[in-house]
């Protein structure tokens, strides 16, 4: 397995290959792992070879990339939450009576949804 950095250099993406102390360009993300293998092959004659690419980012990048995964956790959560309670209220309209096209109504779902979630 190579090891392969890429960061971003004006317009193109700087690929480096330490093992064969050779660097390369790319033009965007998808084109780094095929130059990268090129480029060792041309280096050592091996092909078919597995690399592992790492990215470098600006620290402001990085810095968004943590919160954006932080909110997509929070997301997750915030939707299992709502699911969990959108079943909780289903069942308590079906206990208080209401048929399935009711309960639909109340929680802006179709009676067939309302079903499910009373259900699972």
């Amino acid at each position: 397995m190579y090891e392969v950095t890429a960061e971003l250099d004006g317009r193109f993406w700087l690929v480096r290959v330490p093992a064969v102390d050779r660097v390369t360009q790319a033009r965007n993300i998808r084109e780094i792992e095929p130059m990268a293998k090129e480029l060792i092959e041309v280096m050592t004659g091996e092909s078919n070879v597995e690399v592992q690419v790492s990215l470098k980012l600006s620290d402001a990048v990085q810095a968004h990339l943590r919160q954006l995964g932080e909110l997509r956790v929070a997301e997750a959560r915030a939707r299992s939450e709502a699911a969990a309670e959108s079943r909780r209220i289903a069942r308590i309209l079906r206990d208080q009576g209401l048929t399935l096209a009711d309960v639909g109504s109340v929680l802006g779902v179709s009676h067939q949804r309302a079903a499910q979630l009373i259900n699972t």
